[in-house]
């Protein structure tokens, strides 16, 4: 094989356990995150429009999912991540973030704490540099194991509950940030309720074998359609949610990237993880940039890329944008100086050599629909 040859191979998209099953069902596959996934099946607008009002499927396979274990895993998860890990109770769940030692982000992540271990879900694009990370950086008796037996489905929508009870009684047991562990015709399975598209919503983890079955049992279900990327990106969006890669990077701190709720008082007040200084800086005296919502005026929509101007001063950049479904209009996130960040400020986004008027806006843009109590 010749040198050529073996690149090509290295870098080959890898398809998930699902890929059949989405091309039979219509899916457009494009290549994210080293993967074929689907980015539509009917349309985004038709798909974004039913997670809102049923229940859509989304395969989220391509995530990490990573099992930590031993004494003091909590203690030692605390010194790479800014989050009260120590005090996460059995079948409850944190979003947190990977940081880097000048407190850059290297990932965001759910760590979830299933009593006997720690499960983190991790993002598709940095899964094996956020394994590496670890391993390098966890103690020699703390064990990580990447359980890639497993693959990860997203049942999202305020039908979502009664679409996975049907299958998994225990799904409606559970409140936002919880998770449990059941099973489904004999094979073990985890589900977890949170969600990324700011709905109602499940993480199902199950072994690859039975991940085409149970996405067509759900499938079958009236209130249940396959959905793809796109629509995922323009719900999360409209959540206020950022997405690895495009809103948060290793150059940005969780103060600049508005993920303050990540940083628990306990770490506040005690530090010791990496970045402390700049980090507990940035809290007390504020950052030099945000990441902040922005309205569009007009019609067109401003996208990733670009340049955000107050007057004729170059003063940010837009990380994510695209048309809102639910809001009728274009929308973008991005990033300005703190001194702009405070929502109703005008700004401007030049777009292919035009510039379209904004306004900074608080997100999310749509409210969330988190089931944060029994029957809230």
């Amino acid at each position: 094989m010749s040198e050529t040859e073996d690149l090509i191979e290295e870098v080959a998209t890898e398809t998930l356990p699902l890929d059949a099953w989405h091309r039979a069902k219509g899916g457009r596959m494009v290549e994210f995150a080293g993967y074929w996934m689907p980015i539509q099946y009917e349309g985004i607008m038709a798909e974004h429009l039913w997670v809102r009002e049923n229940a859509g499927l989304f395969d989220v396979s391509h995530m990490g999912q990573l099992l930590i274990s031993g004494d003091g895993a909590a203690a030692a998860l605390e010194t790479l991540v800014p989050g009260d890990i120590s005090a996460l109770k059995p079948g409850r769940m944190r979003y947190s973030l990977l940081l880097a030692e000048d407190g850059g982000i290297l990932d965001d992540l759910m760590i979830t704490n299933e009593g006997d271990q720690f499960g983190i879900v991790v993002n598709g694009a940095v899964k094996w540099e956020d394994i590496g990370h670890l391993r390098e950086n966890l103690p020699d008796h703390i064990t990580l194991n990447h359980n890639e037996d497993y693959g990860l489905l997203a049942l999202q929508g305020p039908k979502a509950v009664d679409a996975l009870s049907r299958l998994v009684p225990e799904a409606a047991g559970l409140v936002f940030m919880q998770a449990t562990r059941a099973t489904w015709q004999g094979h073990a399975i985890g589900i977890s309720r949170s969600g990324y598209t700011g709905e109602d919503g499940f993480e199902i983890s199950l072994p690859n074998a039975a991940l085409e079955a149970f996405a067509a049992a759900l499938c079958a279900m009236d209130e249940v359609k396959p959905i793809g990327l796109g629509a995922r990106d323009s719900l999360r969006l409209e959540a206020g949610l950022p997405l690895y890669g495009h809103d948060l990077d290793e150059t940005i701190d969780p103060v600049e990237g508005d993920l303050c709720f990540a940083i628990s008082k306990r770490r506040r007040e005690e530090g010791g993880f990496p970045g402390a200084a700049r980090i507990l800086g940035h809290l007390g005296q504020g950052s030099a940039r945000k990441r902040v919502g922005l309205l569009i005026d007009g019609k067109m929509p401003v996208r990733e890329g670009a340049k955000l101007f107050d007057g004729n001063t170059e003063v940010g950049v837009v990380t994510s944008g695209g048309f809102a479904p639910s809001v009728g209009a274009p929308i973008a996130m991005g990033y300005v100086p703190t001194g702009l960040s405070e929502p109703g400020t005008p700004v401007a986004a030049e777009v292919r050599g035009k510039r379209v008027a904004c306004t900074v806006t608080a997100m999310p843009f749509v409210p969330h629909r988190y089931v944060r109590k029994q029957g809230g």
